[in-house]
This record gives structure tokens, C-alpha cells and sequence, in this order.
């Protein structure tokens, strides 16, 4: 039977996955905000983790309510609020956060003083340690305004985008005020276009420079990497020449904690080491998509990136190539060394085994050797007690044979009865 929705919908009501609304907004996150000529555009990321991300967001509800506005609603990853004329763009990731905002750029000036009006001023709070800061000027055309001279000659790139109808121009280098600047001349495109092209230099800038903190942990973990190889090929030296139990096992115990130490450097940079992977595909993917092309006689920045992210993430994969080899090696080695230790150790339990055998043999003929001499001394009273009773018999009057002649008929019958009585009790307890 149908269920109809309350405002009388044909369509049935069905329960919704508490995901749904978080997937369908996914895919609206982060839109192209439409920018028209002449803009500037100040990019800010900074590396956070979860307490700092959790106390700037607080700090900007508290912001946009100060503002007249609200702030973002509780585990929302993005906001936008308009400030100073322009848009001011708040965006959560995985280990950092982005602040974004555009304003009315100076006509006749490129690359001005920045204009008074923009948020990051006094009263903006930091929520990490600063990472990426990015100027992008957005010009009509080829503009007339000479722009060469902002850039540095020896790393400049200037690349034609969506197929010409825009140009670029950047050197990858910080300003006077720390920003890396980034000149857009649109040509043709669309203000929709203009805003997709902004957003994705920006992401190009944001994840390159994050894709590049695989390379210093890299860097570092490679003295660690070289000192646990040349300890392996000490310690599997040693292995040839060790045959004692002794040595073979503290051989054992400092190939556990070789292995120990390079696994903990492994474990802590998987996630470093995986980003950037991540971030260098991202930063591939943003290139493709502006269908860069690099101007007559110029650098395009995917060729002047390549240059540098790709020798990076070749060292990163390099490190954990050793890692990864360098594991299995410790792993054969400290398999081997123990296969050896148990196998010594099974050869001492052997002649242990033996050794005890021997130790209860010796114990059980000692044990009949008693119970032999235990018979001869218990018959030996027990024929005296007799001795006594028969004297004592004879001397009363009692028809008795001579004590002599008695004693001497009750010694094999002591013996045997002695004898029979010990072997009893020693089935007894062998039963039990």
C-alpha cells in the first residue's frame, strides 16, 4: 500500500539514510563563485588538527554573528559570509583550512597595495600555522598595464587556459608580504569561467605546496633508513658466525627492536607519505582541467611543476620502497635467526629428556636395591619376634617345638610373606 507524503505527493515517503543529505551536498560544497574584472583574491591555508579546526570554526560563528550574519552550522565544512565589498569563503579539510576573499581590485595598478578592506586584518585569528598565501589579480584581456616586471624572470610561467581564453602568469615566488602572486587576463571566458579558473590556481597552489611536505619527511626519515640497513648487514654477518644458544638469542633480541624502531617510522609516515600522493594527483587533475597550453617562448606552469613535484614524489616513493624492502629483509632474517634458536633449543630439551631418562633409571634400580635390603631387614625382626614368642612358649610349657627348630621353619615363610606384601604395594601404587 502506498504511503503518501503529507502534501499529497503520488511518490511514497521511504526512510533516509542519515548520510544522504551530507553526499548530496558534497557534490555542491564548494561552487565557482562568478568574478568579474578587475578582482583581487586573497587565499589563505592553514595547517590544523582537529581541536584547532574545532575552535576556529566557534571563533568564526562567533565572527559572522558579530557581523549580522550566522556561522556555519555544526559539522559543516565550508561557509561563505560577504565582507569588505566582496566574498569572504571558509573551507575545513583534512589537515588544514582554507580562508578565501575577493575584492574590488585597483584599476591601474597590478599587484598593488592590498586593498584596506580585506578581513585578515587586526581581528582575524589564525586557526594553525600558516602554510599557503596567495594573491590573484584578475584583469580583463591581455591587459595594458605592464606585468612582466612583478615576476621573476628565472621561474616565470605564462600559459594560455580553456584553450586561449584566458592568460596566466606566475613565478611561484613570496611578495613583500609573503604572497605568491598569480596574474589572470581574461580574454573571453565568462564570469562563471573566471571563477572556476581562480578557484582551481588556487587548489593548484594549495596542493602543490601540500604535496611537497612528503619530501622533508622523506628527507629525514633517510639517516634512520641508512643506519638500519647498515645494522642488518652487521647483524646477518654476525648470524654466520654465531652458534651458541647465548648469542644466536641476543642476536634475536636486537633484530625484535631493529624491526621495532623502523616500524614505528614506517607507521608515522604512511599518512604523510599517502597525502601527498593524494595532493600531486590533485594537482595533476586541476592542471588537465584548465587545459593549459604555455605561451610562445614561455614556461607552463605544469612543466615548471614537474620539474619539481615529480622528482619529489619520486623520493617519497623511493623511502617507502626502502622501508617496505628493508621490513621484508628483517623479517627473513629474524625468521631464520629464530628457526636456529628453536631448533637448539629443541636439541638442549633432547638431552635434557635423555638426561632425565638416565637419572630415572639409576632411580628406579636404587628403588629395587631398597626394596631387596627392606625385605632382609624387616624378615630378619620379624623372624627375631618370633624367636622370642616360640623361647617364651617353650619356657611357659606350652607343646611346642624347640625355639631353634621353630625360628628356623618361620624364616622362609617371613621372607615370603615380606616379599609378597612389598610387591603388593608396589602394584598398588603403580596401578594408581
Amino acid at each position: 500500500m502506498d504511503q503518501r507524503s503529507e502534501n499529497g505527493s503520488s511518490f511514497p515517503k521511504f526512510r533516509t539514510s542519515p548520510l544522504r543529505e551530507k553526499v548530496l551536498g558534497e557534490v555542491h560544497a564548494r561552487p565557482f563563485r562568478a568574478l568579474t574584472c578587475p578582482r583581487t583574491i586573497l587565499h589563505y591555508a592553514f595547517l590544523t588538527d582537529a581541536e584547532e579546526a574545532a575552535r576556529d570554526q566557534a571563533w568564526l560563528s562567533e565572527f559572522c554573528v558579530s557581523r549580522g550574519g550566522h556561522g556555519p552550522t555544526p559539522g559543516a565544512r565550508h561557509h561563505t559570509l560577504t565582507f569588505g565589498g566582496g566574498t569572504l569563503s571558509w573551507e575545513q579539510h583534512a589537515e588544514f583550512t582554507t580562508y578565501t576573499w575577493d575584492g574590488a581590485a585597483h584599476e591601474k595598478t597590478i599587484f598593488g597595495s592590498v586593498p584596506i578592506n580585506h578581513p585578515f586584518g587586526a581581528a582575524f585569528r589564525a586557526p594553525g600555522d600558516l602554510l599557503v598565501a596567495v594573491r590573484v589579480e584578475l584583469r580583463g584581456g591581455d591587459d595594458t598595464i605592464e606585468w612582466r616586471s612583478q615576476f621573476d624572470d628565472g621561474s616565470m610561467t605564462v600559459s594560455t587556459l580553456e584553450d586561449g581564453a584566458a592568460l596566466v602568469a606566475t613565478d611561484f615566488r613570496q611578495d613583500g608580504d609573503g604572497l605568491t602572486r598569480i596574474l589572470v587576463c581574461n580574454r573571453t571566458m565568462s564570469d562563471v569561467q573566471s571563477g572556476s579558473v581562480v578557484q582551481r590556481l588556487l587548489e593548484v597552489e594549495t596542493y602543490r605546496t601540500l604535496a611537497m611536505l612528503g619530501l622533508f619527511e622523506a628527507t629525514s626519515l633517510q639517516p634512520d633508513i641508512r643506519r638500519f640497513e647498515l645494522e642488518l648487514a652487521d647483524l646477518t654477518g654476525q648470524m654466520k658466525d654465531a652458534s651458541a644458544l647465548g648469542a644466536n638469542q641476543e642476536l634475536l633480541d636486537k633484530l625484535s627492536a631493529l624491526a621495532a624502531a623502523l616500524e614505528a617510522g614506517a607507521t608515522a609516515s604512511t599518512f604523510r607519505f599517502g597525502a601527498s600522493r593524494a595532493y600531486d594527483q590533485i594537482v595533476r587533475a586541476r592542471l588537465e582541467a584548465l587545459r593549459e597550453e604555455a605561451a610562445p617562448g614561455e614556461l607552463s606552469m605544469a612543466s615548471f611543476l614537474a620539474r619539481r613535484l615529480a622528482p619529489a614524489m619520486r623520493t617519497c616513493q623511493a623511502i617507502e620502497d626502502r622501508q617496505a624492502m628493508l621490513s621484508r629483509k628483517l623479517a627473513r632474517a629474524t625468521t631464520l635467526l629464530r628457526t636456529r634458536v628453536d631448533v637448539e633449543l629443541e636439541d638442549q630439551n633432547r638431552n635434557l629428556l635423555k638426561s632425565m631418562n638416565r637419572r630415572a633409571r639409576l632411580q628406579l634400580r636404587l628403588q629395587q636395591t631398597v626394596e631387596g635390603l627392606s625385605v632382609a631387614a624387616v624378615s630378619y625382626y620379624v623372624v627375631g619376634l618370633i624367636s622370642y614368642l616360640a623361647k617364651a612358649a617353650k619356657s611357659a610349657g606350652l607343646p611346642v617345638p624347640d625355639a631353634s627348630v621353630t625360628t628356623g621353619l618361620a624364616v622362609p615363610v617371613v621372607v615370603l610373606l615380606i616379599w609378597w606384601t612389598v610387591r603388593r604395594i608396589r602394584q598398588h601404587h603403580g596401578e594408581h
